[in-house]
């Protein structure tokens, strides 16, 4: 086929080599063979026609150097690499193209340094070297490619400083330099990258103090400047950035207090201050965030009352020894201040210090025994659960052993007249308790229990360290010779599906409650992708294991079969889940990734919005060539009325993202993070357009 010009393979299970022969195929442009099963080294005199513009090799299983004709083909416009096991010198393996506009060489074993040579490829909008093995610092001749979008160099061995020259890239919208060795200041010069919308420094050696150009990077929904070294205060400038989603300046210096100008970022839905040395009082203003989700103020000097804001309310805010609130694990305010309201904080100090020093000794040794004892206690307790043994063990303050008599007397030992679902793994039974109210408690099949008896663990672990307001609350739990239980918080209006599946109970979910709905799913799986550590993929995330409390809030529920996913694993398991979400992937791959929750998620908010499953439907949705022919009236719930223009414009968003979640190859998908983002954005008005992750 001389002649050819065209070659188009990819998304399919084609295995072996590439064939040797493409090298003579002199007139071909375009060779696209990602999202395949191709091993082995790419075939040597690729490019011998000097004609290839676009080469994607991207998600597959190829190994060994980049053939040097690559390295001279200069008619190269769109080259990807990325998610192989490709080697060799970086710097050796690439050359200069000056018609390119977009590289992706991310996920490969590529070592060597970021040569100059890339300041040459001066067309270049994309380039992309994240998770590989780089070494040397950022070349400042990056800063001659001026209109590039997004540079990600995140994941690498990255020493020196941020080159000032970066400045000099005004068009860029995503700079992703996190995971690096990279030290000193914050250039002055970075000040114009004005069009920025997402900056993730983190997890570096910086240091100085945070500059308050940020606040002119007025477009940015994401900011993450944790685990670097910068000290003094947080720049009140950043409350200028009024379209921001997420902010993270944990683990690092700062002092002072946290500015009240942080109430003016209204579209901010995570938060997080933790380990730093910030003091003072959380600003009263704050409790206006009402899009707040996640707020981690751990481990600061931090004092007085806690905003009356729910995101505080359910806040991290352990080893913050003076803060105080009607909220469990605070003591009261009023407690707080009597006898010493009038003292100023060094006095206090001054006090404890002299009351504290006759019996300084006393209490070490006291301390030190109580640490002991404490460690021996925890490893008993760990060990008792690996054994299974008789007896209970809570999560939170409670009597466990009481509060297991209480429960079983309260249901007449699990009476089928308490129960309210049935499912494959078990039975949930409502049991209204004095000390508790009304509470769930998830009794494990007996038979499941012994043929499963890591998915009773697998729950306990996924939630024990999950504070989250769109996923169920664990109370405790407990393991005997009889009984495997889950007590969790009562949610009133029980699960989604059984409310899609009534002719009465749907009406009542209109549809601002349902993106709701999908907002917060959403808001859940990203936080366990991205703020869990480590990361957690539920696996089987459908319309049965979403419940909705009385307001039509969702809480994500049932993590029995969830995986907390190991950096230096593999992340195989068994095929699991409920039939019709699982990812395809999984089918043949059986490697757990977020991408498998992406798609369980895509395949939910379609369902959400039409009121059923749309079974074989999702393939026509999946299909880059077939989905633009689907009428919006076909995937509307007919029981509910049309929508107005407003919220259709919403909807017609949601399920554009929703059937990106849908596309066959894992790491074409959007990451939930980003989904997230993108629904926070969409309050009041969606924006018109989504643009595509760079």
């Amino acid at each position: 086929m001389k002649n050819l010009t065209e070659l188009s393979l990819s998304e399919n299970q084609l295995s072996g080599s590439i064939p040797k022969g493409l090298a003579y195929l002199n007139n071909l442009r375009l060779i696209v063979l990602g999202g395949n099963e191709f091993s082995g080294h790419l075939p040597e005199q690729l490019c011998r026609g000097g004609k290839l513009e676009i080469f994607t090799v991207e998600s597959n299983k190829l190994t060994g150097p980049i053939p040097s004709s690559l390295r001279k083909c200069s008619s190269f416009k769109r080259v990807r690499f990325d998610n192989n096991s490709f080697t060799g010198n970086l710097s050796e393996a690439f050359g200069i193209y000056p018609k390119l506009y977009s590289i992706d060489l991310s996920d490969n074993d590529f070592h060597g340094e970021l040569s100059s040579n890339w300041g040459k490829c001066t067309n270049l909008t994309n380039m992309q070297v994240a998770r590989n093995n780089i070494s040397g610092s950022i070349p400042p001749e990056i800063g001659n490619v001026k209109g590039l979008l997004g540079l990600d160099l995140s994941s690498n061995h990255l020493i020196g400083q941020i080159p000032k020259e970066i400045g000099d890239l005004t068009s860029l919208v995503k700079l992703f330099v996190q995971n690096n060795n990279i030290s000193g200041n914050i250039p002055g010069e970075l000040r114009s990258l004005t069009k920025l919308e997402s900056l993730d420094l983190s997890s570096n050696r910086l240091n100085g103090s945070i500059p308050i150009f940020v606040g002119d990077y007025v477009h940015l929904f994401q900011l993450n400047l944790s685990n670097n070294k910068f000290g003094q205060k947080i720049p009140i400038e950043i409350g200028r950035i009024t379209q921001l989603n997420a902010l993270d300046l944990s683990y690092n210096h700062l002092v002072g207090e946290i500015p009240p100008y942080l109430a003016d970022l209204k579209s901010l839905v995570s938060l997080n201050l933790s380990q730093n040395v910030l003091s003072g009082r959380i600003p009263e203003e704050l409790k206006s965030l009402t899009g707040l989700e996640d707020v981690v103020l751990s481990y600061n000097e931090l004092e007085g009352p806690i905003p009356n804001n729910k995101a505080f309310i359910n806040a991290s805010l352990e080893g913050n020894k003076g803060l105080c609130g009607n909220v469990t694990g605070l003591q009261p305010c009023e407690r707080l201040s009597s006898g010493v309201k009038k003292q100023s904080v060094a006095k206090r100090r001054k006090l404890i210090l002299i009351t504290v020093l006759p019996v300084m000794g006393a209490l070490v040794l006291l301390y030190a025994l109580i640490g002991v004892l404490s460690m021996c206690d925890k490893r008993r307790k760990v060990r008792d659960v690996e054994r299974r043994d008789d007896g209970w063990i809570s999560i939170s303050m409670l009597d466990g052993k009481a509060l297991y008599r209480d429960i079983l007397k309260a249901t007449e030992e699990f009476d089928a007249t308490f129960c309210i679902g049935q499912g494959g793994y078990g039975s949930v039974y409502k049991v209204n308790l004095p000390s508790l109210g009304n509470i769930a408690v998830k009794r494990l099949h007996s038979s499941f229990d012994n043929t499963h008896p890591n998915s009773f663990m697998n729950e306990v672990r996924a939630l024990i360290g999950i504070k989250h307001q769109n996923i169920v609350n664990l109370y405790g739990y407990c393991s005997n010779a009889k009984n495997s239980l889950l007590v969790y918080e009562y949610v009133e209006r029980g699960s989604l599906s059984s409310i899609l599946s009534n002719e009465v109970e749907s009406k009542k979910l209109d549809w601002l409650k349902r993106v709701n709905i999908i907002k917060g799913v959403a808001f859940a799986l990203s936080y366990m992708h991205q703020d869990c550590s480590p990361p957690i993929v539920h696996r089987d995330i459908s319309s049965s294991n979403v419940l909705l409390d009385s307001e039509y809030e969702a809480r994500v529920s049932d993590f029995g079969i969830a995986k907390l996913l190991k950096p230096d694993s593999s992340n195989c398991t068994a095929l699991a889940g409920t039939y019709g979400y699982v990812a395809p992937e999984l089918a043949y791959t059986m490697k757990v990734t977020q991408m498998c929750d992406v798609y369980s998620f895509g395949v939910l908010a379609l369902e959400i919005i039409k009121g059923k499953h749309l079974g074989e439907y999702i393939t026509v949705l999946a299909n880059s060539s077939t989905k633009d022919h689907v009428q919006l009236s076909d995937l509307l719930d007919k029981r509910l009325p049309y929508p107005e223009d407003r919220v259709k414009e919403v909807l017609v968003f949601i399920i554009k993202l929703a059937s990106s979640c849908l596309l066959e190859t894992p790491k074409s998908r959007s990451t939930m993070h980003f989904i997230s983002n993108r629904l926070s954005s969409m309050n009041p008005r969606p924006p018109t357009h989504v643009r595509r992750p760079i």
